[in-house]
């Protein structure tokens, strides 16, 4: 159903239009392409790191200008695959173009466990970065090697021991659901996580997705996936085993200690835009989103050439904002307040039927202007999100 007039409609909690307070960065370096990998990736091309920051400060110097932001995130690929060199390198630039405020409340680093080292996380620390994210997503030998995942279980362990002992706020990625995979065994996964200096967890079901060598392997009946009843049962490990330790659920796929939830993630939630560079990278300024190629020699060779490194953009209408603030804020536990997304009577012009057939069959609840998932709703978020865009 589209507005009438959508040109009429107040945006009350518009941040998008406002100048982003977020910045998100993307390396594509990794040592090795796991097979459920859809990320823009690049493996064995240590060769192009130099003409990737070459391109890097171009595209940087098209914002005209330094952007003060609140939060800042590298991601990848593995942005700790850099040597010492070029990760000096790479953070001076970042620090150059995104300066942190006086109310900047995080800076985040990804990283495998076999790239940390103390040298490499004394110069993440030098620049600021107060936290580390780490692809863990096992404990167990032998899941990993399913994943082929490059690290062992007790270099993830000595990982998260060093990132604690020098960065201090540290998070984890695990997945779940994963081919032969038991309840028990994820059990184990989540007992051994939560006995390490955490604050912060990240739990994601396997996905097979197209165009991964898992993706491939399942067509071919070489993988496949758990049966829905098991992989209900572990998300619902994932929500309980955290929570006794004291991470509490806060979004579908993660888990805090109070005060430890991802503030920059809480960007892209709430939809209040964010800056973005790299390749693959997406951006959302000004209510428009831009994605840049997701080939790293594409985004390099057009950048150096003097080109844009966008493969797409689109300009956001009323409708599609309102729709992208509500179907985003309900991947929170807590749900969202209509009323800081726009008008509740426009709101509810827009999307009360649909909330309507999504609390009748249980997906939603709702208390006034407040809608959240119910636990039934969580399980299928993806669906439910789809369902509101």
């Amino acid at each position: 159903m589209a507005i009438e007039n959508q040109n009429s409609l107040d945006l009350t909690a518009a941040a998008d239009l406002d100048p982003p307070r977020a910045a998100y960065v993307h390396v594509p370096f990794c040592r090795h392409r796991c097979g459920y990998c859809n990320f823009s990736v690049l493996a064995g091309r240590d060769d192009l790191v130099d003409a990737y920051l070459s391109a890097l400060q171009v595209e940087l110097s098209q914002l005209g200008q330094p952007r003060v932001v609140d939060t800042l995130f590298i991601g990848g690929g593995t942005p700790t695959h850099f040597d010492g060199h070029a990760l000096t390198r790479f953070l001076t630039l970042v620090r150059d173009w995104f300066p942190r405020s006086d109310q900047a409340t995080e800076f985040s680093v990804e990283a495998n466990p076999n790239d940390i080292t103390p040298a490499k996380l004394d110069v993440l620390k030098a620049f600021g970065v107060d936290r580390i994210s780490l692809g863990v997503q096992s404990f167990d030998a032998d899941k990993l090697k399913t994943l082929e995942r490059t690290h062992s279980p007790d270099e993830a362990r000595t990982a998260i021991q060093l990132a604690a002992e020098t960065i201090g706020n540290v998070s984890i990625d695990l997945i779940f659901a994963t081919p032969e995979e038991t309840p028990a065994a994820w059990r184990r996964d989540l007992r051994d996580a939560v006995a390490l200096p955490l604050s912060h967890l990240s739990t994601y079901g396997l996905t097979f997705e197209k165009g991964t060598s898992f993706w491939n392997r399942l067509r071919k009946s070489d993988l496949a996936p758990i049966v829905e009843e098991d992989q209900l049962e572990m998300f619902r490990d994932a929500i309980s085993i955290p929570a006794a330790a004291g991470l509490k659920h806060y979004e579908v796929s993660n888990h805090a200690l109070p005060g430890r939830q991802c503030h920059h993630n809480m960007a892209y939630w709430r939809g209040v835009g964010w800056y973005a560079a790299g390749p693959g990278a997406a951006s959302f300024v000004d209510g428009r989103r831009a994605v840049n190629h997701r080939s790293t020699t594409t985004y390099i060779k057009r950048l150096l050439q003097g080109k844009s490194p966008i493969a797409e953009s689109e300009q956001l209408t009323n409708e599609q904002l309102i729709r992208e603030r509500v179907a985003f804020g309900l991947r929170m536990l807590d749900g969202i307040d209509l009323r800081d997304v726009g008008p509740l009577e426009v709101v509810d012009r827009l999307l009360n039927a649909k909330f309507q057939m999504l609390i009748e069959i249980g997906m939603l609840k709702r208390t006034g202007s407040q809608v959240a998932l119910t636990p039934q709703g969580l399980f299928v978020s993806d669906s439910v999100v789809s369902e509101i865009l």
